[in-house]
């Protein structure tokens, strides 16, 4: 058996940022029963990604029911759940087992889950008071999930489309200069206006890690902005320093408020689900939007930077023979 540690785990299997209700409420639980799945147990990610399903759907036949007894027990359930979900992913990268269908199979699931535990909640809500509001509910519940996951695939999918373009750019950029400099004997300089990029890119892309470059590159991308809401960066870094994000109400704090807090608030005051499910629905909206508005300045001053590189590059080709150019964009 492995003798993984507490420190390992930590080390090896948290994000260096996530969800502050992943932080604060799962990560201290889910640490530890990490570090005992891993060292006596030979659970693999997917089975605990099975089990989490099944936890979930059990936390669904309890929310069915719908008297207050049953809402307790469907949130705890719903918390274990999800606990056993992050999990998955920590096994997976404590003992370097993860694998592409494994990710696939933990996104499908928790799509399942958030599925079945809305028509199970509101569905028993209904049952039980007949009032159609609930089914309306659980329809923009199930919608608001896909919305928000559709759209962070698709932003992270045109951020790191972006991110390549931009690095691949500014090295050729850099190799035309580097050329120009030598043919001419002229010091390599910089556009003051485009300061920033060259601050936040200036390293070799090919002999940087990453990780770092992706950073750098971001710092990029969400320049405008920082510009904007200085004050932001200052909150920024204060929630980072404890491995917390910005985006306090996400998809996740969106299930919990969903499916933890709306249930128990449900079982101490009638009639308090919907009011609850709403301000979450609220929360993660505005949330959301924050992260559009960022995208888009990400998107301006993404096409404002290549657009100079673009000229830069033009530039240089200009003045340097045709085989200079060849063997750079060759060497790219």
């Amino acid at each position: 058996m492995a003798n993984f540690t507490l420190e390992d785990v930590r080390q090896r299997t948290y994000k260096a940022r996530d969800a502050w209700w992943t932080v604060l409420l799962v990560d201290p639980l889910a640490a530890r029963l990490v570090k005992l799945t891993a060292n006596r147990t030979k659970v693999t990610p997917n089975q605990l990604t099975v089990g989490a399903l099944l936890l979930g759907l059990a936390a669904g036949a309890c929310f069915a029911v719908a008297s207050w007894p049953w809402l307790l027990a469907g949130a705890l359930l719903y918390h274990l759940s999800f606990t056993l979900d992050c999990m998955d992913g920590k096994i997976a990268r404590l003992k370097g087992t993860g694998s592409v269908f494994g990710a696939w199979l933990d996104y499908i699931f928790d799509r399942v889950r958030v599925l079945a535990c809305a028509i199970a909640l509101m569905g028993g809500q209904y049952a039980a008071t007949d009032n159609v509001a609930y089914l309306w509910t659980a329809l923009a519940v199930v919608f608001l999930d896909m919305l928000r996951y559709m759209d962070a695939l698709e932003i992270y999918k045109v951020r790191s489309q972006m991110r390549s373009k931009l690095r691949a750019t500014r090295a050729e950029a850099g190799a035309l200069r580097l050329a120009a400099s030598n043919a001419t004997g002229d010091a390599l300089g910089t556009d003051t206006d485009e300061q920033l990029v060259e601050d936040a890119l200036a390293e070799d892309p090919e002999a940087m890690d990453d990780q770092v470059l992706t950073e750098q590159t971001n710092k990029v991308l969400q320049a405008g902005f920082d510009r904007r809401f200085p004050w932001y960066v200052r909150i920024r870094n204060v929630l980072t320093a404890g491995r917390i994000r910005p985006h306090l109400i996400s998809g996740i704090e969106f299930q919990m408020g969903v499916f933890i807090i709306a249930p128990i608030a449900a079982a101490i005051v009638s009639g308090a689900m919907i009011p609850v499910i709403a301000a979450s629905a609220v929360g993660m909206l505005a949330f959301e939007l924050v992260i559009i508005y960022k995208f888009w300045l990400a998107s301006r001053d993404y096409t404002r930077m290549m657009a100079r590189l673009n000229k830069e590059i033009e530039e240089h080709r200009g003045r340097l023979p045709a085989e200079v150019v060849e063997a750079v964009s060759g060497s790219g």
